[in-house]
């Protein structure tokens, strides 16, 4: 009855239209107020503790270094080496969209800024080069979405801070700690791979099967300057990956190394950024990290309140009490992600839905890395869908297309994202295996 009253309230506030964040504190103070004795200092104290946390400070610092990324030119000489690289294949400015796609995800940590990035120099190169514009937009609002799985990731961050006051026991009774940024970093490498690789044949076909235009193969010598050019930027997934797994600081720590890295290679070594420039995207950087920390703060109260309540752990009684394995579980979690994608935005679906799935998971024997990286490839999949996929928005604008137009555009690569879905959801080991081979678990 608790359960149904605390997420009644939530789904009828959010059908109101009422942004989630809001929605999740109003939806904590009610039930607080009318059905427990719970003293409401405790609610402020909670609002304080919960994003006092030193991997939330994590998040700042990647959509900083991003922007500055963004805006510094380092997208443009990713594009170029790409492009250099598979241009002459089928399709290869497609081709090349993947492959830059990928690089800047390895260094942004974002999704949509990713799809800024690449798309505003890609799409209108392509759509000049003969392509289509319905391939371009298909290519760079999927390819995109890698910016979440590729480590960094700010959803990988989120994860592991919705899931670190949770309490789970695995099927012997022993208590089970939530993956580690770290963890997840690593656990990203794999999948981010090798779904880049799946998305860059999905656009080999189609540009082989329509005959699409090929550019010239590039030397050896042009390839060697356009990876020279760009090789601040892509220097940048080393110090950040090598660092964490040498121990020579924490994710957090790296957050703010990207940061400061990014912002001199931006404004002092490449140069397409003035010190003018700065301002305007320290301002944006700190308008989109208040805005994710808001939410964070209310979701981390909502936690609050189930974990108070015992729902979790009473969700994962009932669900081993009636018989659900792994294999159903993993099934029945796919199809809930892919339905809350239809309606809320990635960092809102993870901070509500992982503190309930993490115990049930656990009990069930999964792995809590292998949980995360699943969640965040249906993350991925929401954002190349209607109605609220961000990416779809974004390349939207950029294309000058209509969301039906593009969405129907993204198709052939959203298909090749549902298989890879499946894929990662049954072979954990894609997730686990170098994380294992590291020994980080």
């Amino acid at each position: 009855m608790t359960s149904l009253f605390i997420f009644g309230l939530l789904i009828l506030l959010m059908l109101t239209g009422m942004p989630i964040s809001i929605a999740l504190g109003l939806t904590v103070l009610t039930f607080i107020y009318t059905m427990t004795n719970v003293p409401t200092e405790s609610v402020a104290l909670k609002l304080f503790t919960g994003i006092d946390n030193f991997e939330i400070m994590a998040i700042p610092f990647f959509i900083l270094a991003g922007n500055f990324l963004t805006h510094g030119g380092v997208a443009r000489r990713m594009i170029n080496f790409a492009t250099s690289m598979v241009g002459h294949w089928y399709g290869g400015l497609g081709l090349a969209g993947v492959m830059a796609c990928a690089l800047f995800a390895a260094v942004s940590g974002s999704s949509p800024a990713t799809v800024i990035a690449i798309g505003a120099i890609m799409m209108p190169a392509m759509v000049k080069a003969g392509f289509p514009k319905r391939f371009g937009a298909g290519v760079i609002t999927t390819s995109g979405a890698l910016g979440i799985l590729i480590p960094p990731s700010i959803v990988m961050v989120i994860y592991c801070v919705a899931t670190g006051g949770s309490i789970a026991l695995d099927p012997a009774g022993q208590r089970v700690s939530s993956a580690s940024v770290g963890q997840m970093f690593m656990a990203g490498v794999i999948p981010g791979l090798m779904l880049a690789t799946l998305l860059g044949m999905t656009t080999f076909y189609r540009a082989w099967r329509n005959d699409y235009p090929r550019m010239p193969k590039a030397s050896w010598a042009e390839r060697i300057v356009a990876f020279r050019k760009c090789m601040w930027g892509l220097l940048l997934i080393f110090i950040v990956l090598g660092g964490i797994y040498a121990g020579v600081f924490t994710p957090t720590e790296a957050a703010a190394i990207s940061a400061v890295y990014a912002f001199i290679i931006a404004v002092f070594v490449y140069k397409d950024m003035s010190l003018r420039d700065v301002p305007k995207v320290l301002l944006g950087s700190a308008n989109m990290s208040a805005m994710i920390l808001y939410i964070i703060t209310n979701a981390v109260l909502f936690s609050f309140l189930m974990a108070n309540e015992n729902i979790p752990q009473q969700i994962a009684n009932w669900i081993t009490s009636v018989g659900v394995n792994w294999i159903m579980f993993l099934l029945i979690v796919n199809i809930l992600l892919l339905l809350a994608g239809n309606f809320m935005e990635p960092s809102s679906i993870v901070l509500i839905m992982a503190p309930i799935l993490f115990p049930v998971a656990v009990k069930l024997g999964i792995h809590p890395v292998h949980l995360g990286i699943l969640m965040v490839v249906n993350m991925e999949v929401g954002m190349c869908h209607p109605p609220v996929g961000l990416n779809l928005y974004v390349a939207s604008g950029i294309a000058k297309m209509g969301i039906t137009e593009l969405t129907i555009a993204v198709w052939p690569w959203l298909l090749t994202m549902l298989i890879f879905l499946g894929i990662v959801t049954y072979i954990p080991e894609l997730s686990l295996w170098l994380p294992r081979v590291l020994g980080m678990l």
